[in-house]
């Protein structure tokens, strides 16, 4: 068998909550987790997840078994969390196959009526575990001093650097909007962005990343993804036409219209997503794509979000 990066660890591990031990590994990649596709002695092929504990892992898992059972193209839960040396892990069935969405004039539709019944399918918040904190790219009302919170895959601080100026005040701005929003939170996916959705056909095949799970209001999650959302570009690409054409699709499949509020919102949210990863990126050497793409149009998305 290819050698696993935690060895013997993850295979301790699999025998214990899978009932079986690896043999091959299918595929090992790493960003804010350590994902590993596995095949198992029994023929099962499945993919363990292992990050950093964290109480909200908890009820993503719960959500994901939850959507699962109803119907909704999502990984079958089978273990955990469970702890892995000083990690947590969780395993799921591994799904193959489905690709990137090509851009087409139904993307919006196709992408605005998969997260609409996501939302629709979820368990209430009410009956969760906790699923605070939210992602970071999605936790405009957290209670640290400055503008930003702590980023999720850096430990800089990104109050530490205050320029450029136009973007701490896009910032406040729409943090200040958002954090007026009082309409109910509903549970949904945060990062509704390639390569997280795969498709067969146009048919949406699986979502992954269920750790982006996270209690927002309904209008928040469909402007972050209509901000971010593939198939106008890649992620942060989307023009003013596609973000509003994204929320104007997800208002028709959810059957009912936005208000003045959850407009406005839906559009802050938006513009909060791309400002906070212009931010991160600024302090990159290479950076500079994402700033300049907000720069060209955020002027028109604050008059849309009343901020």
């Amino acid at each position: 068998m290819q050698r696993l990066t935690q060895g013997d660890e993850v295979e301790a591990w699999c025998e214990r909550w899978l009932g079986a031990k690896p043999i091959r590994v299918l595929f090992e990649v790493a960003h804010l987790s350590r994902v590993t596709g596995l095949r198992l002695t029994d023929g099962r092929e499945v993919v363990v997840k292992v990050r950093p504990p964290a109480a909200r892992i908890q009820a993503c898992v719960h959500v994901q078994r939850h959507l699962w059972a109803v119907g909704f193209p999502c990984p079958q839960p089978l273990a955990g969390p469970q702890p892995l040396g000083t990690m947590t892990a969780t395993a799921e069935a591994f799904v193959p196959g489905g690709s990137l969405l090509k851009p087409g004039a139904d993307s919006p539709r196709l992408f605005a009526a998969a997260l609409a019944a996501l939302v629709r399918l979820a368990p209430p918040v009410t009956v969760l575990p906790t699923l605070a904190p939210p992602p970071a790219w999605v936790f405009w009302d957290h209670d640290q001093p400055g503008t930003w919170p702590p980023p999720d895959d850096r430990d800089d601080d990104l109050n530490r650097f205050p320029e450029p100026a136009w973007l701490e005040e896009v910032g406040r701005r729409v943090r200040r909007r958002l954090t007026q929003c009082d309409q109910p939170p509903v549970v949904g996916h945060a990062d509704w962005e390639e390569p997280n959705l795969q498709w067969r056909d146009r048919q949406l095949h699986v979502v992954h990343d269920w750790d982006s799970i996270a209690s927002r209001p309904e209008a928040a999650l469909a402007g972050v993804a209509a901000a971010v959302c593939p198939g106008f570009g890649g992620p942060g690409t989307a023009t003013l036409e596609d973000t509003e054409m994204f929320l104007r699709t997800y208002e028709q499949v959810r059957g009912q219209p936005w208000s003045v509020d959850e407009w406005q919102v839906g559009w802050a949210a938006g513009v909060w997503v791309r400002a906070y990863n212009a931010k991160k990126e600024t302090l990159d050497d290479d950076g500079g794509t994402m700033l300049e793409r907000l720069a060209s149009d955020v002027a028109e998305r604050l008059h849309f979000a009343g901020a």
